[in-house]
């Protein structure tokens, strides 16, 4: 998904959390990251004409080529941590209960404008799409049950499960996908990101600049099948359909007037019972979902805000993260909440300060080196964060398919910094243009790693910055206009596991979500040719080159990748799963204190991919 991220460290408890499309905006700096997990090797999710996909082990790091029909594969992927904290004995098959967590009000709730973690949070678990990704990270079956792609990689046939229907229990069809998919690209919904993430089919380009209400690339062949081309064959383009603006939507509910979204009729595991705005958010079990229903009987948001681990040990939430100076406490072994510990490896985020290289003084690339290369990210990552991030020298997060591990980044070079400064055509402080950094807030804390790196340009460059605060709906509104001179406070998570989710979406000067309006012909010409290519190994090399291109040019001031993340979870609640990015998973989670309820026979038949 798009990733954007919120990043809000406090002083006195330094844990990153996500907020845009996978994670919470406001939720204090204690509050567990929906998307702590643990990080998946080998290739990123690919196309299959399999109900079941079937693996295909591949080097770390590499992404899939284009498959066509004789070419199945799928991602290899390590089990993310699970929630899991002490063995249970075997009883029967729990059911019921509730899962209670600190969140924010998301930005939306409509799928198609979805484009921040706070947002998807909520909106992965009221909707669904054609294809998702599971726990493991791999591509499955969702609403369509199996699918065939051409031999040329570019024709997608989908079947839609018999079973498949909305939350009132009106049959979802082919029909249903055509139209969502003609609202999504359409220049009426104004999505930021459709044009991103369903710009590869056919006749989307057209639909999006208001020529023609019909997306030619998307057929109905009969109520169970639907037909996508694409414009050339490309690997993650069925990962893509996992993303929210690819979400089925009910005609009728959307086209009856007011605020659909307050009582939407999804096709997710969960239906949106209550949303109070600035107090919770109230999700219940969908019993109409055509795989196997949710476990629980409800989710609670709290958005109230608070202290995340003072309202965890008063048992008002089930889940949150550990504050620094919680840890040491924590930590300890004769410390009851020891047992309910579990660190969750990284996430696939990166943070960073983006430099809108069309505006003074960014338009100058020694400039923006200057910059970079005056942040000893090392110093502030282990002195100041307590090693609870690790500095980022490159784009792609470790153990992402793609990640450089050779990368030769902008280190910390005060002296050539200087020298930069000196050679850029902003050296003169006196004639130099006002810079302004933009970040999400509401008059708090701009977070203590923003404070020390304008410090350190102060220090080491005598370069004065000011800094602006805007409120999170307002700040990717912004963002995605390009309106800012610099901006930070945020960063971009995976939607899908493939380096061009990273470098080809924010990069490519065509890119809708290019937010830092970087141009390179040749960086463009390299991810162009990225798209397309089928050999694995091939492609690896020119995203290598593309990476190291952008980190050279200097768009962006990469900062910290999240580091492991200490989060308490009930005894209670189990099968939690802490995945690297947002992706549905509720479904899964148990209340151990609930027992089996028997459910419709047509239910228990459901099968789970």
């Amino acid at each position: 998904m798009k990733r954007i991220v919120l990043l809000l460290i406090a002083l006195i408890s330094l844990v990153s959390v996500a907020a845009v499309a996978c994670g919470s905006e406001d939720e204090s700096s204690e509050t567990v990251p929906d998307t702590a997990a643990a990080s998946p090797t080998g290739a990123p999710a690919a196309d299959t004409t399999q109900s079941a996909a079937t693996t295909q082990q591949q080097t770390e790091s590499t992404p899939a080529p284009a498959t066509t029909k004789d070419q199945q594969t799928t991602s290899a992927a390590t089990s993310p941590a699970t929630a899991k904290v002490d063995e249970q004995p075997e009883v029967e098959e729990r059911s019921g209960g509730v899962l209670r967590r600190l969140w924010s009000d998301p930005p939306t709730l409509d799928p198609h404008l979805s484009s921040d973690t706070t947002s998807a949070g909520v909106v992965v678990e009221i909707y669904s799409g054609l294809v998702a990704l599971n726990t493991d990270l791999q591509l499955v079956p969702d609403i369509a049950d199996r699918w065939e792609i051409s031999e040329d990689g570019m024709t997608y046939t989908f079947h839609i499960r018999d079973n498949a229907r909305f939350q009132n229990g009106k049959p979802i069809t082919a029909s249903d996908f055509k139209w969502s998919l003609e609202r999504a690209a359409s220049p009426d919904t104004a999505s930021p990101v459709a044009d991103t993430y369903l710009g590869d089919i056919i006749g989307a380009n057209d639909v999006l600049e208001g020529k023609t209400t019909d997306l030619a690339g998307v057929r109905v062949i009969d109520d169970r099948t639907l037909r996508i081309e694409i414009d050339a064959p490309k690997a993650y383009f069925l990962a893509k359909l996992t993303y929210p603006t690819a979400y089925v939507l009910d005609r009728e509910n959307v086209e009856a007037g007011g605020n659909w979204t307050d009582a939407p009729n999804g096709s997710g595991p969960f239906r949106l019972a209550e949303y109070r705005v600035g107090e919770r958010i109230v999700l219940e079990r969908n019993e109409n979902f055509y795989l196997e229903p949710p476990h629980l009987d409800s989710v609670i948001m709290n958005l109230a805000g608070g202290q995340s681990m003072a309202m965890y040990e008063n048992d008002e939430i089930d889940i949150t993260g550990v504050g620094l100076f919680e840890l040491e406490r924590v930590l300890d072994p004769a410390e009851p909440l020891n047992k309910e510990l579990v660190i969750a490896p990284p996430s696939f985020t990166v943070f960073y300060i983006g430099f809108n290289a069309t505006e003074p003084p960014f338009d100058d690339q020694k400039f923006r080196q200057a910059l970079t290369h005056a942040v000893d990210k090392d110093l502030i990552a282990n002195e100041v964060l307590s090693e609870l991030v690790t500095p980022a020298y490159g784009v792609l997060p470790p153990g992402f398919p793609g990640y450089n591990v050779d990368l030769a980044g902008l280190e910390y070079d005060p002296d050539l910094a200087r020298q930069l400064l000196s050679e850029s055509k902003y050296a003169d402080a006196e004639t130099r243009p006002r810079i302004v950094v933009t970040v999400p807030g509401t008059g708090g804390s701009i977070g203590l790693d923003m404070e020390v790196v304008i410090e350190m340009w102060r220090q080491e460059l005598e370069v004065e910055v000011e800094i602006q605060q805007v409120e999170w709906a307002t700040y990717l509104q912004d963002l995605n206009g390009n309106k800012f001179q610099a901006f930070g406070g945020s960063g971009w998570q995976a939607d899908y596991p493939d380096p061009q989710d990273f470098l080809d979406i924010l990069f490519h000067t065509d890119s809708k979500q290019n937010h830092t309006s970087y141009s390179n012909p040749e960086l463009d010409a390299i991810l162009e040719k990225a798209r397309t290519e089928p050999d694995v190994e091939r492609r690896v090399e020119l995203y290598h080159q593309a990476e190291d291109l952008i980190i050279q040019d200097a768009p962006m001031l990469p900062l910290w990748y999240t580091g492991e993340q200490y989060i308490l979870i009930k005894g209670h609640i189990e099968d939690y799963r802490l995945t690297p990015m947002t992706i549905p998973k509720l479904r899964h989670v148990k209340h151990s204190g609930w027992r089996h309820t028997p459910r419709p026979e047509s239910n228990q038949k459901r099968q789970r991919p």
